[in-house]
C-alpha cells in the first residue's frame, strides 16, 4: 500500500460519507460522546471527524479549555459535561470514546457498556490485569462493540506484515524486539513542588479510584504516565503498541513467562517509573523483548526501526510508515574445498551466499483515522473490530505483568488461561488494587 496522507483520507472519508447519507439519511449518523478530550483525546476526536457518517453529540472533561477547543473543531453544538456518568445518561449518545488517564479506563468502560453504549477506548486498556478481564466480561455480557486504540491493527501495510510473518516466510522466529528511545537526561519531568491545586474539586475528580495523595502538577494530565497510581509507565504507553504488533504477527495469545530489569539510573526527577528497562517474555519458542531507554536515544538497530522480527530465513524491520525484510544468507550448504587455494583461504569449506528468501517491503500509514473508520463500520454492522477488547486486553496484560516482574525483581511463570502467576503467589496480589471509596468496578 502506498503511503496515504491525512488529506487523501479526508477526501475518501467525504466520499464514504456521501454514500452513507444517500443510503441511511442525514439523521442516521452515529452520535458520539467523548470522555477526556485533552492531548490524545483531541487527536482521536480529529480522527473521527474525518468521517462524514458521525457527529459529536457530547463532550466530557474537567477542563473547559479542552472542551472549548473540541467544540470548535467539531463543527457542531455538543452538550458539555464534567461528570462522565451524566454523559452516559444522554440518550442522544450512541457510542462513547474514552481517552482519559489509564486509571479511569475500566470504570468508564464498564459503566458505558451497562449504559448500552458501544465503546472506543484508548490504550492501554486497563491499569491492572483484573480490570482488563472484567472489561472483557462486561463487553460480552452486554454485547457491545468495542475497539481499543491500538491503531496499527487497522493499517493495511501492517496487516500485510503480520500475514507474512504468520505464513512462515521468515522461517522460525526466535526473537522479536521493540524499543522506546528518548533521552530525558538530566532533568526529565523535573521536581515541581506540590502546593495546592488550582481547584480542589478538580484534583479529587481527577484522582477518582486512585489513592488520595497530596497534589503535585507532575501527577496530572500528560505527566501522569510517570506514576504507577495512574499508569504503567512507558511499558504500557509505548510497550502495548509494540507488544500488540509483535504478538499479532507471531500469532500468539499470551506468554509463558516474563522477567524484567532496570531502574532510575540517570534522570534526576520525581518519576516512579524507570528511565532504563529491559523486559523479556517467553512466548514458547520465541523471545519477545521491549527496551525502554530514556537516558539515551541512539537507534536500537542499524535500520533505526521501532521493531524487528528475526526469523531463520530473514528479519523484518518495522518503522512508523514502512517495513522491510532483509534475507538471511543461506550458510547450510557447505562445499568441500577442491583446490589447494581453497584449502588455504577457505579452511576446507566455502559457504553458499544464496539468500534464504526474497527481500520484501511495503509502505503505508498508521493514521488513527483508519482505526476510527473500522469502529464506525463495526458499530453499524455489529461485527468484531480490528482490535476489540479481548485483543487489547491480551496485549495490555502482557505489559502489565512485565511491570510486576520489574517491581518484584522476579522471573514469573504465567498461566495465560487462568491469568495468574504459578511460581510466586505473592506476585498475584499485584494483578489488582483496591479502589478508593466510593468507587467500585461493576
Amino acid at each position: 500500500m502506498n503511503e496515504f496522507s491525512r488529506r487523501d483520507f479526508a477526501r475518501a472519508g467525504a466520499a464514504s460519507a456521501l454514500g452513507y447519507s444517500r443510503i441511511l439519511g442525514a439523521n442516521d449518523r452515529l452520535r458520539l460522546g467523548y470522555i477526556g478530550v485533552g492531548n490524545r483525546g483531541t487527536q482521536v476526536h480529529e480522527a473521527f471527524l474525518e468521517h462524514g457518517d458521525q457527529e459529536t453529540a457530547a463532550l466530557c472533561d474537567l477542563r473547559e479549555d479542552y472542551m472549548d477547543y473540541n467544540t470548535k473543531i467539531s463543527r457542531a453544538a455538543p452538550k458539555r459535561y464534567h461528570d462522565y456518568r451524566k454523559l452516559l445518561e444522554d440518550r442522544n449518545v450512541d457510542a462513547v470514546v474514552i481517552a482519559t488517564p489509564d486509571h479511569w479506563h475500566a470504570l468508564m468502560f464498564v459503566d458505558a457498556c451497562h449504559a448500552g453504549k458501544d465503546v472506543y477506548v484508548e490504550k492501554p486498556l486497563s491499569l491492572t490485569v483484573r480490570e482488563g478481564r472484567r472489561m472483557v466480561e462486561v463487553a460480552g455480557e452486554t454485547r457491545r462493540v468495542t475497539q481499543v486504540g491500538i491503531q496499527r491493527r487497522s493499517a493495511k501495510f501492517l496487516q500485510e506484515a503480520a500475514a507474512l510473518v504468520q505464513s512462515g516466510e521468515l522461517g522460525h522466529v526466535t526473537v522479536a524486539k521493540g524499543w522506546h528511545l528518548q533521552n530525558e537526561y538530566p532533568h526529565g519531568i523535573g521536581n515541581p513542588r506540590g502546593g495546592q491545586p488550582v481547584n480542589e474539586k478538580e484534583w479529587e475528580q481527577w484522582l477518582g479510584p486512585a489513592p488520595k495523595v497530596p497534589y503535585n502538577p507532575n501527577r496530572m494530565y500528560y505527566r501522569f504516565r510517570w506514576f504507577y497510581d495512574y499508569s504503567g509507565g512507558q511499558m504500557t504507553n509505548f510497550g502495548v503498541h509494540y507488544m500488540d504488533m509483535l504478538r499479532w504477527a507471531l500469532g500468539k495469545e499470551a506468554p509463558r513467562a516474563v522477567t524484567a530489569m532496570g531502574g532510575k539510573f540517570a534522570v534526576e526527577d520525581d518519576r516512579e517509573i524507570p528511565d532504563t528497562m529491559e523486559a523479556l517474555w517467553d512466548f514458547g519458542g520465541t523471545m519477545v523483548v521491549f527496551s525502554q531507554y530514556n537516558a539515551n536515544s541512539a537507534p536500537g538497530n542499524v535500520q533505526n526501526a521501532e521493531m524487528e522480527i528475526r526469523g531463520t530465513k530473514g528479519t523484518m524491520y518495522i518503522h512508523g510508515n514502512r517495513w522491510e525484510v532483509v534475507p538471511e544468507k543461506n550458510t547450510e550448504l557447505l562445499v568441500p574445498a577442491r583446490t589447494p587455494v581453497d584449502r588455504q583461504t577457505e579452511k576446507g569449506y566455502r559457504p553458499s551466499m544464496k539468500p534464504a528468501m526474497e527481500p520484501r517491503s511495503a509502505k503505508g500509514s498508521i493514521d488513527t483515522a483508519f482505526h476510527t473508520r473500522n469502529f464506525l463500520d463495526c458499530v453499524k454492522s455489529r461485527a468484531k473490530c480490528n482490535c476489540d477488547v479481548l485483543e487489547g486486553h491480551r496485549s495490555t496484560a502482557a505489559t502489565l505483568i512485565a511491570n510486576i516482574a520489574y517491581k518484584t525483581r522476579s522471573y514469573l511463570q504465567w498461566d495465560g488461561a487462568g491469568e495468574r502467576f504459578t511460581n510466586r503467589e505473592g506476585a498475584n496480589r499485584l494483578l489488582e488494587y483496591k479502589y478508593r471509596a466510593p468507587y467500585k468496578l461493576g
